[in-house]
């Protein structure tokens, strides 16, 4: 495969106030077994994701240009183009990259890809199922007990 982004249609994705990008899929899910690797611009003040980790898939970002804020469990660091960004498939690998400079924020994610997999939201008490056509978000809160409804 041999692609350049601009190539590539792009999705955009503008569904709740902080939260908005431009994505294109250069190797988008269920094309390759293990991976997928996208192109993100998000605006000014923009955020992709809400804070959140995976218990399967693992994160790598590489920053192409402009400049923002990381959020991590360590707390909150500045990045810039130039920057690789790792994410374990654990709760240190918690993250929300957000663009607070007044151009785009323009990264590669490379992302592991599992069959199934769980993230959590720390901030928002939220569990998302993703894989195998389920691909939902919970409130944590509204936990049953296992045999309930059996």
């Amino acid at each position: 495969m041999h692609v350049r982004a601009e190539d590539i249609p792009q999705s955009h994705k503008n569904e709740h106030v902080g939260y908005e990008y431009f994505r294109h899929k250069i190797v988008p899910r269920n094309v390759a077994r293990q991976c997928t690797v996208s192109v993100y611009r998000l605006p000014p003040g923009k955020s992709a994701y809400p804070y959140h980790w995976h218990t399967q898939n693992e994160e790598v970002f590489y920053i192409i240009s402009g400049s923002g804020i990381l959020k991590t469990p360590e707390g909150e660091r500045k990045v810039t183009a130039g920057d690789f960004l790792f994410f374990p498939a654990n709760e240190s690998g918690a993250h929300k990259l957000t663009n607070t400079s007044s151009e785009e924020l323009i990264y590669i994610d490379f992302d592991t890809q599992n069959p199934i997999d769980v993230a959590l939201y720390p901030d928002s008490g939220k569990i998302g199922v993703w894989g195998m056509n389920i691909n939902q978000a919970f409130r944590m809160e509204h936990q049953v007990g296992y045999y309930e409804g059996e």
